[in-house]
C-alpha cells in the first residue's frame, strides 16, 4: 500500500513522541583514509586488494571521505531533521594492531565526531564492531581464535573509558550472522574463509564477545542504553510440502535465531539445525553462563523476505533460497525482493521472545539506480519503500509490539562491501569522483516526515 505525502504527517504522529528516529552508517563503508593518522589494516582493507573479490575492483580507500568530511555530513543530518546518528568506530583506528598500543589520533578523531554531533544537537549512537576486524588479529586466527574475546574486551574497555562520558547509547556488534556466515563460511566477505571449521568457532566466539563487551559497558557506563543488532529476513517455505516447510525452519534457525537465542539464555537452536551440535567442541566449562546478557534493546535489521525450498545438494542445511529474480517480484539493485510485510513479520517474531525488552529497527532501506538530472536526484521508489515499510512498523506497534525506533540505512551512498559502489542506499547521493553531495527526494521526504510537514 502506497502512502500519499498528504498522509505522512498523520503517519509520523501515529508513532508518538517517544519513538526514536535516526540514520545508520558504518566506519569502513564511509570513512576512507584507510592508512591515515596511524590507522592499522583491517580485514576489509586487505580483502579489497584481492583480485575478483569486489565488484568492479572497487576499494574503500576514499569511500565517502567521512573521516575528513564528518562536519559536512553531520550538518546534513541536522538539516534533514534526523535526531540520531548511528555510526561505528573502526577498531584499527583505536588499536592499529588490534591490541597493545593505543593510537591517540583515533581517539581524538572520534572525540571530534561525538563532540560535533552534540554541538549541533544530533545524538550519537555508537556501534563498536561493524565487521572491520584488525588484520593483525586475523593473522592470529581472528574470530576462530578464542583469544578474540580478550582482544575485543580490551578494545571495548578503551572505547567505554574514552567516549562513555558523552555516548549514552551503544550497540556492541552489527549483524554477527553476516560477518561470520559470509566471512568465515562462504568466503564472499572478509576475511574470505570457508567451511564449518572456521564458521563454528567464529559463531561461538562472536557470541562470547558480544556478552563480554556488553558486561564491560554495563560496568563502565552503568547508565547507558545498551543493545546489539541482528540481521533478520522473513522466511517462508516455497510450498506447503513438508520437506520445504522443514527446510524453511532450518534456514530460519540459521538466519534469524542463531545469535539472538543464546544471548537470551535459550541456547543455540541445535534441535532445528543439528549441525550446530558441533559447536560443543568449542565450549569451555562455564560457557553456558557466558553467552547470555540482558540487553536494554535489540536492534533488528530487515530488508526483504526469503523463499526457501528443500535441497538435497546443500550440505548441512538441505535448503536453498529461491532467488527473487526468478519469482517475478519487484527488486532492488541488490536483487532483493521489495516486500514491506517482511519487516512486520520479523518484528512480530522477535517481539514474541520474552527476554527482549525493546526493539529498534536499526537498519532498513533500499538500493535503487539513482541518477543526477539537473543537479537533483529523484528516487520515488525509495520514498515508496520507506513509506510502506513504516506503515508495517506502525502496524506492529499498534498491535502491541515493543518496537520503539526506526533508523534508515543509510545517510549517504557508500562502499557496499563486496558489491562496491554499484548499489546506492543513501538518502544523499555522492559523486565518488568529486565527493559532491546531493540530497535525494527520499532525503527531503524523510526530513519533512520527521518535522511533520509532508
Amino acid at each position: 500500500m502506497k502512502v500519499s505525502t498528504q498522509n505522512s504527517e498523520l503517519l509520523r504522529q501515529s508513532f508518538g513522541d517517544d519513538f526514536v528516529w535516526g540514520v545508520s552508517t558504518a566506519a569502513f563503508q564511509t570513512e576512507g583514509s584507510c592508512s591515515h593518522d596511524g590507522k592499522g589494516e583491517s580485514i576489509w582493507d586487505n580483502f579489497t586488494t584481492r583480485k575478483g573479490k569486489i565488484l568492479n575492483g572497487d576499494h574503500a580507500q576514499t569511500a565517502c571521505d567521512f573521516y575528513n568530511s564528518y562536519r559536512q555530513d553531520i550538518d546534513l543530518i541536522k538539516q534533514l531533521n534526523i535526531p540520531i546518528f548511528r555510526f561505528s568506530i573502526a577498531w584499527t583506528r583505536i588499536l592499529p594492531q588490534g591490541t597493545g598500543q593505543i593510537n591517540q589520533h583515533g581517539i581524538d578523531h572520534y572525540n571530534r565526531v561525538i563532540d560535533y554531533c552534540l554541538q549541533v544537537g544530533v545524538e550519537p549512537w555508537v556501534t563498536l564492531y561493524h565487521w572491520d576486524l584488525p588484520q593483525a588479529l586475523e593473522n592470529k586466527g581472528g574470530w576462530t581464535n578464542r583469544d578474540v574475546v580478550t582482544w575485543f574486551s580490551d578494545y571495548v574497555t578503551i572505547c567505554a573509558n574514552s567516549f562513555g562520558d558523552r555516548v549514552k547509547n551503544w550497540m556492541v556488534m552489527n549483524e554477527p550472522a553476516v560477518f561470520t556466515g559470509a566471512g568465515y563460511f562462504l568466503g564472499i566477505h572478509a576475511p574470505g574463509r570457508t567451511g564449518l571449521s572456521s564458521f563454528l568457532p567464529a559463531i561461538h566466539h562472536a557470541v562470547l564477545s558480544i556478552v563480554a563487551g556488553a558486561k564491560i559497558l554495563r560496568k563502565l557506563c552503568p547508565d547507558a542504553n545498551l543493545g546489539t543488532t541482528f540481521s533478520c529476513s522473513h522466511i517462508e517455505p516455497y510450498s506447503a510440502h513438508p520437506r520445504n516447510v522443514s527446510a524453511a525452519k532450518r534456514a530460519d534457525a540459521l538466519i534469524n535465531r542463531l545469535f539472538i537465542e543464546p544471548i537470551l539464555g535459550l541456547g543455540y537452536p541445535m534441535d532445528d539445525l543439528p549441525v550446530l551440535k558441533k559447536l560443543h567442541k568449542y565450549f569451555h566449562p562455564g560457557d553456558e553462563d557466558r553467552i547470555s546478557f540482558d540487553f536494554d534493546f535489540i536492534g533488528i535489521q530487515n530488508y526483504t523476505r526469503e523463499i526457501v525450498k528443500y535441497s538435497f545438494f546443500t550440505p548441512y542445511l538441505s535448503a536453498k533460497l529461491v532467488k527473487a529474480e526468478n519469482r517475478g517480484v519487484p527488486l532492488t539493485d541488490m536483487r532483493w525482493e521489495v516486500y514491506p510485510p517482511a519487516i512486520y513479520e520479523v518484528i512480530k517474531k522477535f517481539d514474541a521472545y520474552k527476554g527482549i525488552k525493546k526493539l529498534i529497527i536499526t537498519e532498513n532501506g533500499a538500493a535503487f539506480p539513482d541518477k543526477v538530472e539537473h543537479h537533483e536526484v529523484h528516487d520515488p521508489k525509495r520514498v515508496e519503500y520507506l513509506q510502506n515499510h513504516l506503515q508495517q512498523v506502525l502496524k506492529a506497534k499498534n498491535e502491541g509490539c515493543k518496537v520503539d525506533g526506526y533508523f534508515v540505512w543509510t545517510l549517504t551512498d557508500n562502499f557496499e562491501w563486496a558489491e562496491g559502489y554499484h548499489p546506492r542506499f543513501g538518502l544523499i547521493y555522492i559523486d565518488f569522483d568529486t565527493q559532491q553531495r546531493i540530497i535525494k527526494s527520499s532525503g527531503k521526504w524523510y526530513a519533512g516526515f520527521l518535522k511533520g510537514e509532508n
